[in-house]
């Protein structure tokens, strides 16, 4: 890192858990956000800022006047515009030493596969189980590190699935294909609920890939806004799912 990278960089770098090798491993790895919305504004945007060295940013819907009360990484002269390449604008404003690619596509099992098998961590900030499952299964698969959060009303969670042998998947929590299809459009969102889930998304990304600090693998945090409580869930693996068990 040259002197500029330093000082961008140095109030984390002073941190014991970080130092030098530590923003080297962020400098140098590669994410995969799925999402550009109200959850995958702030992972964005603080990943960016924290100088993670690729991120890959796939959604392919457009900036919605009604996107702007959450989604923070748009702003009014983006209505209309692709959500990554609004994205990749901010990002790149944020930090210009990011590299930003933008994935303006519905991924398909193969097309999304073929994106997680080139990253280090995938961080899913959609907004329907369909697209969660495919997620899942895909970095099943790669073995590769998911970070998954949600945010309705007041109300969030956030999970890690590190899919390794001993750990539970996605599918491990959600077994059967219940209805869980409300949105944001449906029942409202508060707007620092998906700040704050998104925020604790990318701070568990970051431990993953300086390996520091408690990992919420096997956890399932719930946080409810409206009362300030947080409950901490343990999860175990489904012998019989369907995707990790198999």
């Amino acid at each position: 890192m040259d002197d500029s990278q330093l000082l961008r960089y140095s109030r984390q770098i002073m941190l014991p858990q970080v130092g030098i090798e530590g923003q080297e491993r962020l400098n140098n790895s590669k994410v995969l956000i799925i999402g550009l919305g109200g959850l995958g504004s702030p992972v964005a945007m603080y990943l960016a800022a924290a100088g993670i060295g690729q991120l890959r940013l796939c959604d392919f819907d457009i900036v919605d006047l009604s996107n702007l009360q959450r989604q923070i990484i748009h702003n009014n002269d983006d209505i209309g515009k692709p959500k990554v390449e609004s994205a990749r604008e901010s990002l790149l404003a944020l930090n210009p030493l990011v590299e930003v690619i933008e994935i303006q596509q519905r991924l398909t099992d193969y097309s999304l596969l073929e994106q997680v098998k080139q990253v280090d961590v995938v961080l899913d900030c959609s907004d329907n189980l369909p697209t969660r499952f495919a997620i899942n299964s895909a970095c099943v698969t790669t073995k590769t590190p998911l970070v998954s959060g949600a945010a309705i009303r007041m109300e969030g969670q956030i999970a890690v699935f590190l899919n390794d042998i001993n750990s539970p998947c996605y599918r491990c929590l959600y077994s059967s294909d219940a209805d869980l299809t409300e949105t944001c459009s449906q029942t409202g969102i508060l707007a620092p609920m998906v700040g704050l889930i998104g925020s604790l998304q990318a701070l568990e990304a970051m431990k993953i890939i300086m390996t520091v600090g408690k990992i919420l693998t096997g956890q399932l945090l719930l946080i409810d806004g409206l009362n300030m409580e947080i409950n901490q869930l343990k999860l175990t693996k489904n012998p019989n799912c369907s995707v990790c068990c198999q």
